[in-house]
């Protein structure tokens, strides 16, 4: 059996958290890469897209993971940042979809309740548990955090399938 290498994305129009990691053939889970990729605030909205498209493409082209895992959008404070949002999402897939990756989505309450055990928990408590469960040195950004907590989810969930 190959390793599983997954790209876990946390899509947004200003900054999009990616994290891949890899399922080695002990079942023991490691930290390839994670980051964020943003876009400027005062950039038009297909400006900050592109970027975001030419950097996760990058990213995909560089780690090929085998599959990628997103966060169902969920809720939006504002029409407009629904819309933004949707946008994101919309270059993220198109980005999974051109490198021919098999995408799976999860609800953040799955997300949370696969990483953290509790579907609510918050977004310290959801970066402090992927810092202690890839040993990460520093603690992950929010959206770095968020990213990776998706492709753990992924590979949890496909454990129990």
């Amino acid at each position: 059996m190959r390793p599983l290498r997954v790209i876990g994305i946390d899509p947004g129009s200003f900054s999009c958290g990616y994290g891949v990691v890899e399922l080695d053939d002990n079942k023991k889970i490691h930290h390839l890469c994670s980051g964020v990729l943003k876009a400027g605030k005062d950039t038009t909205l297909y400006r900050r897209l592109g970027t975001l498209y030419r950097g996760l493409t990058e990213i995909i082209s560089i780690y090929r993971p085998h599959e990628a895992a997103i966060e169902k959008v969920f809720f939006a404070k504002s029409v407009k940042a629904a819309l933004s949002l949707g946008h994101a999402r919309g270059i993220a897939l198109l980005a999974v979809a051109e490198a021919d990756l098999i995408l799976f989505e999860y609800s953040p309450n799955e997300v949370k309740k696969a990483v953290v055990g509790y579907g609510k928990a918050d977004k310290a408590q959801v970066q402090n548990m992927i810092r202690a469960l890839l040993s990460l040195k520093e603690l992950p950004s929010s959206d770095s955090a968020d990213a990776l907590a998706v492709a753990l989810c992924h590979i949890n969930t496909m454990r129990i399938r």
